[in-house]
């Protein structure tokens, strides 16, 4: 995690909502920290699933930080659902699978913009930043 060039206190999204979809604790608990700083308002969910059901059920979702291995249903098909209705909501899709072509699978499926693990905070806070802070 490269975390020497960038000011987190640049980084402000005061009453917005990011939805973390992610299975793994450790994770999603790197990712509500670096956000805490940001007075983002954080939610939470383990698998595709609840993925879905909290977006469609929650208008006041300003972005989502998307896991592509998810249990119940991977992220590709998540996002799919999920533009299926919200066409115009942020997902930014993470994947600890690096592999070729994976940045242009996610975009394909839906997502918005893509960052692999391990994640770098500035390639984050940069990404995030283009959705929120122009809001």
């Amino acid at each position: 995690m490269n975390n020497t060039d960038f000011n987190i206190n640049n980084y402000v999204w005061e009453g917005k909502n990011v939805l973390i979809a992610e299975d793994i604790m450790s994770n999603y608990n790197f990712l509500r920290l670096l956000l805490k700083k940001s007075k983002v308002n954080v939610l939470w969910v383990e698998n595709g699933r609840d993925a879905i059901d909290t977006v469609l059920n929650n208008d006041t979702i300003d972005l989502v930080l998307l896991d592509i291995n998810l249990p119940l249903l991977n992220g590709y098909e998540v996002v799919k659902q999920i533009k299926a209705k919200k066409p115009d909501l942020p997902v930014i899709a993470q994947t600890a699978y690096a592999l070729g072509g994976d940045r242009e699978k996610s975009i394909a499926a839906g997502c918005d913009d893509y960052v692999s693990k391990p994640i770098s905070i500035s390639v984050l806070l940069k990404k995030i930043d283009a959705f929120l802070g122009k809001k």
